[in-house]
């Protein structure tokens, strides 16, 4: 008969018994633990509701918003480059990485002076870290917002840099480019008072300029503050395109000049600029410092006008004790914002300043 033999092949083995048998005490030991599990859940599903109930929709949506209007961070143009390979974009260059703090780390490009060019071929980190000693100044350069160290003004800017005998180092802020880490106004200014440092600490008895631009100029008087306060001026500074404060130059903001008529957008813009204590104080800042300061502004800048520019430079003149360290150019209409390299004067403007100061 061919029942049994069907009977037999039902049954199971006796290992598998034991193997069923364990998969379910398996269950049952997990299922105690289901009403703690359930319960860490449930509190922090509770916390992230109070979180969020305790913030009025406009607290959530708009300091967010105005980190990305600021920042623009996100537009990491130009696209599909390879910032590890700075050679393909701009000579005599090399990339590196340095960390300001935890979690944090900071894509940098050097480029040394175009008179040096030969002597950099085929070398590596260590040999541009070293010739940063060699007598030559150097410009640490703080960009605007958006876009990244090889945007191709930024490129222009530092290549007339480097044929005016400048060491540059082009930092990619934290957020920015290859960079890790959010931007805030903390912690740019953290990342550009560690660069300086450690661009110092390496330049032996040659001086070293921070040069901002835009948003860079914002940054770049909070950091000389910081280093004013811990006794240590910056050797000189540069802004190029700079405003009298966040807060004023956001208001003249093209992105923002749409909310403006819409009624209280704009106080609520406000609102949450201090929210996340965006502030950016050049008109402040200025007050404080000692360090050669040179403004540049182009006469037709539409981003930022020429009359911020203008009262940041009275400010800094009416504060400063000796009056020759601060100076003002103003550049013929043609440059706009972001092309005040394509001066031909630029350059000698920038080393005249400089060498007086520095002689």
């Amino acid at each position: 008969m061919d029942v049994p033999d069907c009977e037999a092949a039902s049954a199971p083995e006796p290992h598998a018994g034991r193997c069923v048998a364990g998969w379910w005490d398996m269950v049952l030991r997990n299922l105690r633990f289901i009403p703690h599990s359930c319960s860490t859940l449930g509190r922090r599903i509770a916390a992230l509701y109070n979180s969020f109930t305790s913030k009025s929709l406009k607290e959530h949506i708009f300091p967010p918003l105005m980190d990305m209007l600021i920042y623009l961070n996100f537009f990491k143009a130009p696209f599909l480059v390879d910032l590890k390979k700075p050679e393909s974009r701009i000579p005599h260059t090399v990339n590196f990485y340095i960390k300001p703090e935890p979690r944090v780390i900071l894509g940098i490009w050097h480029t040394v002076p175009s008179c040096r060019a030969e002597d950099a071929e085929g070398k590596d980190r260590c040999w541009y870290e070293a010739a940063l000693h060699d007598g030559n100044p150097i410009i640490v350069y703080l960009h605007g917002s958006a876009e990244n160290r090889a945007a191709s003004h930024r490129i222009k800017l530092v290549k007339v840099l480097s044929d005016g005998g400048f060491h540059v180092l082009s930092v990619d802020y934290r957020g920015f480019g290859d960079s890790t880490g959010k931007p805030t106004e903390e912690g740019l200014t953290v990342d550009a008072v560690c660069v300086y440092e450690w661009t110092k600490a390496r330049s032996g008895k040659t001086p070293v300029c921070l040069w901002g631009h835009s948003l860079g100029t914002g940054v770049a008087t909070n950091a000389a503050k910081v280093l004013e306060e811990k006794g240590c001026p910056v050797d000189a500074l540069v802004l190029e395109a700079p405003f009298t404060n966040m807060w004023v130059a956001s208001i003249n903001y093209p992105l923002l000049k749409i909310y403006q008529k819409l009624p209280g957008c704009l106080r609520i813009l406000m609102d949450a600029m201090r929210k996340d204590k965006i502030v950016f104080p050049n008109d402040e800042n200025v007050k404080f410092l000692s360090s050669p300061l040179l403004i540049l502004h182009g006469e037709d800048d539409k981003t930022v006008p020429l009359k911020y520019g203008k009262q940041l430079y009275e400010i800094a003149h009416n504060a400063y004790r000796n009056k020759e360290r601060v100076k003002m150019v103003i550049f013929p209409p043609g440059f706009q914002h972001n092309l005040l390299c394509k001066s031909p004067i630029l350059i000698y403007t920038v080393r005249d300043f400089l060498s007086k100061q520095w002689a």
